[in-house]
């Protein structure tokens, strides 16, 4: 068995400005005065590391922070939530996603799931909101919400998929597909092989040179995609 781990933002999904307005408005809130400066796009920062980021660049006194990146984040679903419908009409599912994600539930090898620098709320939001969301089983992800250390993730998925599932997940066995340095260092850092997808921010050529064990394009050529995650579980290192 495998289990794969798919990102999900410029990964599965592009949802535009609508993370960044939900950091924009519970900064306001929470903190009392508008928002300088927001987070770098396509990081794959978890987003409770880069509510404490918007905090400290935006000149918000540090004993202040750990309480104020709390108020926030616990907000963050539920504010995401409010654009359900903006999502909807103006998120886009990758090129190739949708049929990739199909391809991969068939296989009587595979689990999917995600590993993901989201909320677990947020990210069930998203999925579900541009209707990829019973691809997965969200049960047993690993979210921003269970650790802001995103390496750690990988096991938290793995411990999930084990007791739901009755089967061991090792790093021989587990597979992250992702398209920032993020992702590559998660699963080289949580115990993961790496599909790299130069369908965000970050080249071809710098997820290669982080440590991606393979990297493609994009998702639109599903079966290089399962053939590619079949082959991780027949290696032994």
């Amino acid at each position: 068995m495998i289990l794969v781990l798919w990102d999900i933002d410029r990964t599965l999904v592009y949802t535009g400005d609508t993370d960044r307005r939900v950091y924009r408005e519970l900064f306001e809130e929470v903190v009392g005065r508008p928002v300088d400066a927001l987070p770098k796009r396509g990081t794959g920062v978890t987003m409770p590391l880069a509510v404490r980021e918007l905090l400290r660049t935006n000149a918000v006194e540090e004993h202040r922070v750990e309480e104020l990146a709390r108020r926030i984040v616990q907000r963050m679903p539920e504010q995401l939530a409010l654009y359900r419908g903006e999502l909807l009409d103006t998120g886009v599912v990758m090129p190739g996603a949708r049929a990739a994600l199909a391809l991969v539930q068939q296989s009587p090898r595979c689990i999917s799931t995600v590993v993901t620098g989201n909320l677990r709320g947020s990210a069930e939001v998203k999925l579900g909101a541009l209707g990829i969301d019973a691809y997965l089983d969200l049960s047993i992800g690993g979210y921003a919400s269970d650790n802001p250390y995103r390496p750690a993730l990988v096991q938290v998925a793995q411990s999930r998929a084990e007791a739901q599932y009755g089967h061991r997940f090792s790093a021989r066995s587990t597979v992250i597909i992702g398209d920032s340095l993020e992702d590559v260092r998660t699963g080289r850092e949580g115990g993961a092989h790496v599909i790299g997808v130069a369908s965000g921010t970050t080249s071809a050529e710098e997820l290669s040179k982080a440590g991606a064990n393979h990297v493609i394009p994009d998702l639109t050529n599903s079966e290089r995609l399962l053939s590619l995650v079949s082959q991780f579980n027949l290696n032994r290192s």
